[in-house]
């Protein structure tokens, strides 16, 4: 997520997201790195992870479209 190209439309999500990436790597039991440098992970866990944050993400509009919410 923290790839230049990769362009926020709510810039105040950025923290929330990137708890939701230590929670998960937390509750699939990946360690990351505190200080941003992820050069050390397996490339099949950063994929694990950020299938997560997407199926999260998902399943949290799926919810709100459900209960006839807009974004």
């Amino acid at each position: 997520m923290a790839d230049s190209r990769n362009q926020l439309v709510v810039q105040n999500a950025r923290a929330a997201l990137d708890q939701m990436k230590f929670e998960i790597a937390q509750e699939l039991g990946i360690t990351m790195s505190q200080d941003g440098y992820y050069g050390n992970m397996l490339t099949r866990d950063a994929g694990r992870i950020g299938g997560n944050i997407t199926r999260r993400l998902v399943q949290m509009a799926e919810q709100q479209l459900s209960s006839g919410r807009q974004f």
